[in-house]
């Protein structure tokens, strides 16, 4: 019996010398838990879910090498007199820093209705 608590007792403080048996068994047992527990044991360690940007912006390469990017129309209000460009500078600002609009191209669905904004914009 002494000499299971001297190799428990050796397990514990780690007293066992590089390249032994104990101290293979005791680096396996170390490397077992660090694998395996996650599967059994749920340590709340999950990556914070990311909620997509609420404006829908889409961007993508232009022809030329520039990005161009596509505002969903419901996150821009026009209909109250204010000014377009600027509410789309304000949505991509956030995004990419601050930038010029150089051109602005509305997308309707065939029905007329406006769907999205595409915006060529350079980078100041």
């Amino acid at each position: 019996m002494g000499a299971m608590w001297r190799t428990i007792r050796g397990y514990i403080l780690w007293s066992y010398e590089r390249g032994s048996l104990h101290y293979d068994i005791m680096v396996t047992l170390i490397l077992l838990f660090v694998f395996v527990s996650p599967h059994f044991i749920n340590y709340k360690d999950k990556p914070v879910e990311r909620i997509p940007h609420l404006t829908g912006v889409v961007v993508v390469p232009g022809a030329k090498g520039e990005l161009i990017y596509q505002i969903q129309a419901s996150a821009v209000n026009a209909s109250g007199g204010g000014d377009v460009s600027r509410q789309l500078e304000q949505i991509i600002e956030p995004i990419s820093g601050a930038v010029r609009i150089t051109n602005v191209e509305t997308v309707k669905d065939p029905s007329g209705h406006l769907q999205s904004y595409k915006v060529w914009v350079e980078k100041e």
